[in-house]
């Protein structure tokens, strides 16, 4: 395994000392250490990863300096347009270190929204003519395939990627830590809200322990699952999926769960959604101020007003709540003449050790969910 002061320390000796990304469970340990231990305008984890791109790019240009850009595998798609339109070899030629973790690796046990994409992840790199290297989990072998990269991208003065496989960095946990004085969990507004509602209304929830913590809340109630849509990837699109139900099912009501690291990957959604007025939607922003599914890492969610910006993107009402009495009385307060409705709740950042996933597979979730809403 790589220690992670090593590695910071090898790309710091070829003068790599900017960086960019959206957390990934498989560089937590890396992205922890980076974010403890790099200056506050030199690491910037961004709103998605073609922002980050864009930001290395910046970057580079301002210092003639190779950044690193680090992301999930998921995150690919997000990226391709500035990859290949700006930073490619044939238009600006921007020297990028592309850190990519391989989430669904072929042969390595993940989650279904991770497998198609570990599939095709190398064939991806591939097709965009961005040259690569597996990462060694021997230190000496890493050391020289950091020099190995940097002197492709030094060469080509483009974009080359080093991918990392799971358990790639020693374990490091993050010191720079979230605090807050609100006593929510995200799971306990989850609770509440479900315990709120009069059973008619489907749900679509954000990917990570959105879901999760849905999921079995409803086990703990004893209740179905079939009123849930619980998007176990594509971060940052749930709230389109949920306004496409509204838009297509006027006279059901729609709630979406999500969170403050998912808006802010697409923010320009709730202009859409705002300008598309549905009566029937609720936009719930669980907001924890972290990309905790990952690692643990701050956004800047505690940073921004987001009902403000709701309000400007035409929402027809909007709160900020951080309590279990303020959210009862948001809840109740929502009907079809304040909708679109966004409420955002302010929580803790946390969860049990003892989460688990959803049981059921995500196509099953898809029949149930679409035999529940008639269609």
């Amino acid at each position: 395994m790589i220690r992670p002061e090593i590695f910071y320390n090898w790309l710091t000796e070829h003068k790599i000392n900017f960086y960019s990304g959206v957390p990934d469970s498989l560089l937590k340990d890396i992205c922890a250490y980076i974010n403890d231990n790099t200056p506050k305008h030199s690491h910037i984890i961004a709103a998605n990863e073609g922002n980050a791109v864009a930001l290395a790019t910046g970057h580079h240009l301002a210092t003639g300096n190779i950044p690193v850009v680090y992301m999930q595998n998921s995150g690919i798609g997000n990226a391709v347009n500035p990859l290949l339109s700006l930073a490619d070899k044939q238009v600006y030629q921007i020297p990028l270190l592309l850190m990519i973790g391989w989430r669904g690796e072929p042969g390595v046990k993940d989650e279904p929204q991770h497998i198609t994409q570990g599939e095709v992840t190398l064939d991806l790199l591939e097709a965009m003519k961005i040259p690569y290297l597996v990462f060694d989990m021997d230190e000496d072998k890493a050391k020289d395939q950091v020099k190995d990269v940097v002197g492709m991208i030094k060469e080509k003065n483009a974009p080359a990627a080093i991918v990392i496989r799971k358990n790639t960095f020693e374990k490091y946990s993050i010191k720079k830590t979230i605090k807050t004085n609100y006593n929510l969990s995200r799971e306990d507004a989850i609770k509440q809200i479900v315990g709120q509602l009069a059973g008619d209304e489907v749900i679509v929830s954000t990917t990570g322990k959105t879901s999760r913590e849905l999921f079995e809340c409803r086990e703990a109630l004893n209740q179905q699952h079939h009123a849930d849509f619980l998007t176990v990837g594509s971060m940052g699109h749930a709230s389109q999926i949920a306004l496409g139900i509204a838009l297509s099912k006027p006279d059901k009501r729609v709630i979406c769960f999500d969170g403050d690291g998912a808006v802010l990957m697409h923010m320009g959604s709730m202009a859409i959604t705002g300008s598309q007025s549905p009566s029937n939607f609720i936009h719930i922003v669980i907001n924890n101020g972290a990309h905790e599914s990952v690692g643990g890492q701050p956004t800047v969610g505690f940073n921004i007003n987001i009902p403000l910006i709701a309000e400007a993107n035409n929402y027809k009402s909007t709160q900020s709540v951080s309590t279990a009495v303020e959210l009862e009385e948001a809840l109740r307060s929502v009907s079809k003449d304040t909708c679109p409705a966004l409420i955002e709740i302010n929580v803790r950042v946390g969860s049990r050790s003892d989460l688990g996933r959803p049981t059921i597979k995500p196509i099953d979730n898809k029949k149930n969910f679409m035999k529940n809403l008639g269609s």
